[in-house]
């Protein structure tokens, strides 16, 4: 039995055209986010994945994105906060350089420590979240699952999946990958990244 996974990044964001740190900072899709998405629910009209379900982040690029794709597959669309993008505490919506001066990076930070000294989601956080996503997707009841987050969430599913801990995986917007998992075995195939047929 094979359990089909494809996971999502949303459309291009206000933060992107900003310039900003995102994580949770809750930017909407610009015109040019809305047309991605929009590019590829015609895409998928035309090649039907066959999901079962669809996931989607609380935030709102994603959130959107999820719509926007999801409606006109007639499918609905299930939220849940376990899929937002890595709380990066007081960087969100900050320059990149405004946060390099005010939190620079250390020369070592351990995974259980928190982003910077005035908060932030730790590594070790991010991959507990990413397991117990995993694990609500896994137990959803469908066997092909759209699941649309964000570039550093999706980064840590595909980690967890693999065990690729510092492995790092493109994605870009609206770009989407693939992964077959076995429900017989612990199995995870990854076969695609960073998938744009419809741009």
């Amino acid at each position: 039995m094979t359990f089909h996974l494809t996971l999502l990044r949303h459309g291009r964001s206000r933060a992107d055209d900003e310039g900003v740190h995102e994580g949770r900072y809750d930017s909407p899709l610009t015109a040019v986010g809305r047309a991605q998405a929009g590019a590829l629910a015609v895409y998928w009209q035309a090649h039907p994945p066959g999901f079962g379900r669809v996931y989607a982040s609380t935030l709102v690029r994603a959130h959107e994105t999820a719509t926007l794709v999801a409606g006109a597959l007639e499918l609905p669309v299930t939220p849940t906060p376990l899929l937002m993008e890595h709380d990066n505490g007081p960087l969100a919506g900050l320059s990149h350089a405004e946060a390099r001066a005010r939190y620079p990076l250390p020369e070592f930070r351990h995974d259980l420590s928190p982003l910077t000294r005035d908060g932030g989601e730790s590594q070790a956080g991010i991959r507990a979240r990413a397991l117990l996503a995993l694990e609500l997707i896994w137990r959803g009841g469908a066997e092909n699952v759209l699941v649309v987050s964000h570039g550093g969430f999706l980064n840590a599913m595909l980690r967890e999946l693999t065990g690729a801990h510092r492995g790092r995986f493109r994605f870009g917007d609206t770009a989407f990958a693939t992964a077959e998992l076995s429900r017989e075995s612990h199995t995870a195939v990854v076969t695609g990244v960073n998938l744009t047929p419809h741009l």
